[in-house]
C-alpha cells in the first residue's frame, strides 16, 4: 500500500518509493515534477504565479512562485541525494480557466505560469521531458517515483499518463 504525499496549492514536497506524490486543483496553476530516475526521488511544486516580484508580503511563500519554488525544490532533492545533472521535469496544468473579453496579459495566468516554469527550468539546466499544459480544464496529477510516470486526471477527459 503506497502512501500518497499531498501537495497543496502554493506548496511543494518530496517523495520516494513506496510513496507517490499528488496535487489537485490545477487550473491556471502548474504542477512541476522534478525527479532523479537513478535513485528514484522526486519532488512536486504547485506553482500559482509566475514571479515572486508579484509578492507583496514580508513573509513570502516561496512555493507559490515559479522562480522561487523550483530553487527550493531543487535544494530539497539534492538533500535527498538527487544528482542535478540527472534531474528531469514533467509539467501539467497552466489552463486558461476563464474567458476574458480583454486580451490583457495579466489575465493569461495559466500560459504565463507555464512560460515562467520553463524559463526557470532552462536556467537551472533541467530538461522538460513531457508536459500536459494549456487547455481550459482543471487537472489532478500524481507522480510515481518508482516508475517515473505522471498520471493526469483532467476534468471531463479521464486519465492520461506521461
Amino acid at each position: 500500500m503506497s502512501e500518497v504525499v499531498k501537495v497543496g496549492m502554493a506548496d511543494l514536497n518530496v517523495a520516494k518509493p513506496p510513496q507517490k506524490i499528488r496535487t489537485s486543483g490545477l487550473g491556471s496553476c502548474v504542477g512541476v515534477v522534478l525527479y532523479d530516475e537513478t535513485i528514484k526521488v522526486c519532488g512536486m511544486a504547485h506553482v500559482m504565479l509566475p514571479n515572486s516580484s508579484l509578492g507583496k508580503t514580508e513573509t513570502m511563500n516561496k512555493a507559490k512562485y515559479a522562480d522561487t519554488a523550483l530553487v527550493v525544490l531543487l535544494d530539497k532533492l539534492k538533500k535527498m541525494g538527487a544528482n542535478h545533472v540527472r534531474l528531469k521535469a514533467k509539467l501539467a496544468g497552466g489552463s486558461q480557466m476563464f474567458k476574458f473579453s480583454s486580451s490583457s496579459e495579466m489575465m493569461r495566468i495559466g500560459p504565463r505560469n507555464v512560460e515562467a516554469v520553463k524559463e526557470k527550468l532552462k536556467e537551472l539546466r533541467i530538461r522538460v521531458v513531457s508536459e500536459d499544459v494549456g487547455g481550459t480544464s482543471g487537472r489532478t496529477i500524481e507522480f510515481d517515483p518508482e516508475t517515473s510516470k505522471l498520471s493526469i486526471r483532467t476534468v471531463s477527459q479521464g486519465v492520461s499518463e506521461i
